[in-house]
């Protein structure tokens, strides 16, 4: 979702006085109020996976009246062009996948080799078919307010003093995109010795990963896992100077942020979804094994000497060398 901001900057470019309404699911909808270039986020009900032929055919007959101009569809599944079918949207874009013929009526062949990466793959459904590719594109940067981040200094009790290095050691993906806690902890050592502080940021389900690292630093991390909205997230985020994420949705998040990001990455190319800012740096050892984009580590068993070595061989020393620098 945050990479899209680069095809609706596109659009606006390209005309802007065009209105875009994103559908979307529900929980994205505070991310799209921070990207001033969406007029209007609209909830789609449906699940990830869930076909719910009557619920798309009825939204679509909701949507006709809005009298829309074009759809993108960026979904490559045949059951995410319906709505745009059954609103009776007169151009309908998106790359050929699962026989959409009919769907899609602005249908486009994707060369893989030519837009190597995602943003590249969005931002070029926003031009003419006949547009030179790959094509350029700017960076995602959503908005943040003083009152914003007011509002979380006041709701978490913030006073910020020195430094910021915000952790993000989950990943939605699996394991294998998950940098080990001792070594999160590190450097996280390193940092609180010098002054700065340190927040955990993730889901719930980073939970253990954040027990853990608070453990090996005596607990001096800031833990926010699980407790905030994302907007708060968000907000937070906005107040750190340096952020370590593996790759995942907080990672690009925080590069939207302008943030100096450091990136982590696995079993998952960082070619192909890097964070899109020039203050960001992707760490990879590029192994002959990676990117296997397994979510689990297909080395076994775990203590065979190459198990995860993608993650446990980039260093502590490697991450702290490109904060300081």
């Amino acid at each position: 979702m945050v990479m899209t901001q680069s095809l609706f900057i596109t659009l606006k470019a390209s005309n802007p006085a065009c209105q875009l309404h994103v559908l979307a699911p529900a929980w994205s909808i505070p991310l799209l109020e921070r990207m001033p270039e969406v007029a209007l986020g609209i909830i789609n009900p449906i699940n990830h996976g869930e076909f719910n032929l009557a619920t798309r055919f009825k939204l679509g007959q909701q949507l006709r009246s809005e009298k829309y101009d074009q759809a993108i569809v960026l979904p490559n599944s045949w059951k995410s062009a319906l709505i745009p079918y059954f609103a009776k949207i007169p151009i309908r874009t998106g790359y050929l996948g699962e026989c959409r013929w009919g769907l899609l009526n602005d249908a486009r062949r994707l060369d893989k080799q030519t837009l190597t990466m995602t943003v590249e793959r969005f931002v070029a459904l926003g031009l003419p078919a006949s547009a030179a590719q790959p094509p350029p594109f700017q960076s995602p940067k959503l908005v943040i307010t003083p009152t914003s981040q007011k509002a979380v200094q006041q709701k978490f009790g913030l006073a910020i003093n020195g430094k910021v290095l915000a952790l993000c050691p989950g990943a939605e993906y699996g394991p294998s995109k998950r940098w080990p806690p001792d070594h999160f902890a590190n450097v996280a050592l390193k940092r609180i010795r010098q002054g700065w502080q340190v927040w955990l940021m993730g889901s719930e389900k980073d939970t253990d990963a954040a027990d853990a690292i608070n453990a090996l630093t005596d607990n001096q991390c800031r833990d926010f896992i699980g407790q905030t909205s994302l907007t708060e997230a968000i907000d937070i985020l906005s107040l750190a100077d340096t952020v370590i994420a593996n790759d995942s949705g907080l990672m690009h998040l925080a590069a939207a942020l302008g943030k100096k990001v450091i990136a982590i990455y696995g079993s998952t190319p960082p070619e192909f979804a890097p964070p899109l800012s020039p203050t960001a740096h992707s760490v990879s050892l590029s192994l002959p094994c990676a990117p296997c984009r397994k979510r689990v580590c297909p080395l076994y068993p775990v203590d065979h000497p190459d198990h995860t070595r993608c993650l446990t061989g980039i260093t502590p020393e490697q991450v702290n060398e490109l904060i300081e620098n």
